[in-house]
């Protein structure tokens, strides 16, 4: 339970149930940062989590004396992984000076070698947070998951962080995965929310989780990224979310994966997928703008958050755009746009990416970005692109460059999703939530690899997409305090360990086994004799060669004609032609290739895939 004094003007007087009054409001300190171990309790801001072992009616009451719930956000955390490479190193070997560094405005990425997946971040960031704040496995109601890092197309994520409440004897909890993109954070949010506000509401805590792991080709490098957030959502809450929101959903192929796609990237269609991110900017701004009553939505709030898409520059543009909306151009500008857009480059694509943003000066549009938008990038220039979690890093990221500074303040976050999806809504800073205030320390102490290393671990990272039947073994030490992927059986099903740290003590099960399902006499068969994945075939320290392309031998006319380029024999991985149909009165067609052309084509594909594997 909170305590709620330090989050609001209009609590009760301070008394047996409230406790006294603390925090910045009533002249507490601010938080500072905390010993080297960055998850030591002494971390925690005044305003945070106290009295666990609150009642469901308890809070109720707290509820209900307040007028309103103000349900929002108590407590967020933030896990990464611990490898990371220097962008400047990563552009200088990828042959691209200064497009990472200044043309994206990133410091350093990050990303998980294969003995961490989307669940492990899961599970890690719940037994944290739930650490941090003193909570009992029994005090929570809800969990919704939001990701685009799908494991399994029936199981979710929230039934694999069971594992962490089930030893407990809990397992009255609601919810499940919401997915659509980046964009599952933000719907496993407003899910908690709902449910906390509704008549269906038991007084216990919400949690929204949002993790995802961005992967990426090796050309597109610099798209790689990886965190988990989690949020703890209850009335009286520190971060309010207003009641006011606006959605833009839209059916748009911008940005997807496929189930069957032959690698864990997306399919990509870079400048309409911006295109899409404006539209929907543009609609949602400009819609929650009447119904508050405010016709410039950037000077009336004091900080603006909003979904990374590909990095800090694309947010900067983001921000000329709110901009533009804010701050119309004079009848000059909107010459120059119109002529623009009448120009004979012009396209339906092209004039809504390229749209002026003429209506403050340059010094002026980047003296606000620095003063508004700014602060929350400090921790995403350092992490790299994270999907589902990353508008909730860029609030973490807020948190902890305003600090103190940010009580009473307002904060209006758009986050988005391709596809498309997306929902502005307003925060009201009315304390401090609890939060690792001392992350960045967290971040230098990750292991850093040249460009090389870390693009052999993304590989290899990547090289576990649709494989089963293998074993995460790793060679470097894996730090404490979080779980780690053990293993992936011939049948997809996965298994986790706790590597215990010496002053966190996270209270979740050392193992987390494959359940001895009863399978059937085939499925148990292929347990023990299924193809199996060797992981040493994928080792870090070398990128994996492309597979040689053998010439295939060319096919034999046939006898007495004249081969034409329509008889090509099939490319690799292609069936062979099927017969044709019989001829009118019943005698069969010639047959499309002699049995020694046929022989000769299958022997040189069967070299061909020999070689490939």
């Amino acid at each position: 339970a909170l305590r709620p004094s330090s989050m609001a003007e209009t609590g009760p007087e301070p008394g047996p149930e409230t406790g006294p009054e603390t925090g910045p409001e009533a002249g507490g300190p601010e938080p500072a940062p905390g010993p080297a171990c960055s998850l030591l309790p002494e971390c925690q801001p005044p305003g945070g989590v106290g009295d666990s072992h609150a009642t469901r009616e308890e809070l109720r009451q707290r509820a209900r004396r307040r007028g309103s719930r103000k349900v929002g956000i108590h407590a967020l955390e933030v896990y990464t992984p611990r490898h990371a490479c220097s962008a400047t190193e990563l552009e200088k070997a990828h042959g691209t000076p200064g497009k990472y560094s200044v043309g994206l405005l990133m410091r350093e990425f990050c990303g998980p070698d294969w003995d961490e997946d989307p669940v492990s971040f899961a599970l890690t960031a719940v037994a944290r947070l739930m650490w941090r704040n003193g909570l009992r496995h029994a005090d929570i109601g809800m969990i919704q998951v939001g990701t685009e890092s799908l494991l399994d197309r029936s199981k979710s994520i929230k039934s694999n962080l069971m594992a962490l409440f089930e030893e407990h004897g809990v397992t009255d909890i609601q919810g499940t995965d919401q997915y659509n993109a980046c964009y599952g954070g933000t719907a496993a949010l407003l899910n908690c929310l709902n449910w906390v506000e509704s008549a269906a509401w038991d007084g216990r805590w919400a949690l929204a989780v949002a993790t995802d792991i961005a992967d990426a080709p090796a050309q597109y490098r610099f798209m790689v990224g990886a965190a988990c957030t989690v949020m703890l959502v209850g009335p009286d809450a520190p971060l309010e979310l207003q009641r006011e929101r606006v959605s833009h959903i839209l059916d748009r192929w911008d940005f997807y994966k496929p189930v069957g796609w032959h690698e864990m990237a997306p399919i990509v269609d870079g400048p309409y997928s911006i295109d899409v991110y404006f539209s929907c900017l543009d609609s949602t701004q400009r819609q929650l703008g009447e119904r508050v009553g405010y016709a410039n939505m950037v000077e009336e709030h004091d900080f603006l958050v909003y979904h990374l898409g590909s990095g800090p520059k694309f947010v900067k543009h983001a921000f000329e755009r709110s901009c533009a909306l804010a701050y119309p151009p004079d009848e000059e500008s909107l010459a120059l746009e119109r002529a623009h857009q009448e120009g004979e480059h012009a396209t339906p694509r092209s004039s809504t990416s390229r749209r002026k943003y003429l209506g403050l000066r340059q010094t002026q549009q980047d003296r606000l970005f620095d003063e508004k938008v700014g602060p929350s990038l400090c921790l995403a220039t350092r992490i790299g692109p994270m999907h589902t979690a990353a508008a909730y890093t860029n609030l973490t990221s807020l948190l902890l460059e305003k600090r103190q500074s940010l009580v009473g303040k307002s904060i209006l976050l758009f986050s988005y999703g391709s596809g498309a999806a997306s929902t502005m809504y307003r925060l009201k800073a009315r304390g401090l939530p609890v939060t690792n205030w001392d992350k960045h320390a967290e971040l230098d102490g990750r292991t850093y690899h040249s460009a090389a290393a870390f693009d052999a671990l993304s590989e290899r990272y990547a090289s576990t997409w649709r494989k089963f039947g293998w074993t995460a073994a790793v060679e470097d030490e894996q730090p404490g305090g979080a779980y780690y992927l053990t293993e992936c059986d011939t049948l997809g099903r996965r298994a986790y360990r706790l590597v215990k740290h010496p002053d966190m003590h996270l209270q979740g099960p050392l193992s987390i086994a494959i359940e001895d399902s009863r399978l059937s006499k085939e499925e148990r068969a292929l347990t023990k004799e299924g193809p199996r994945f060797d992981w040493r075939r994928v080792k870090p320290a070398e990128a994996k060669p492309p597979p040689s392309k053998q010439p295939q031998p060319p096919k034999p006319p046939k006898e007495g004609k004249k081969q034409s380029s329509k008889q090509q024999p099939p490319k690799h991985k292609q069936a062979p032609a099927p017969a044709a149909a019989p001829a009118a009165g019943g005698a069969p067609a010639a047959p499309a290739h002699d049995k020694e052309a046929l022989a000769a084509l299958l022997s040189a594909l069967q070299t061909q895939a020999e070689a490939a594997a």
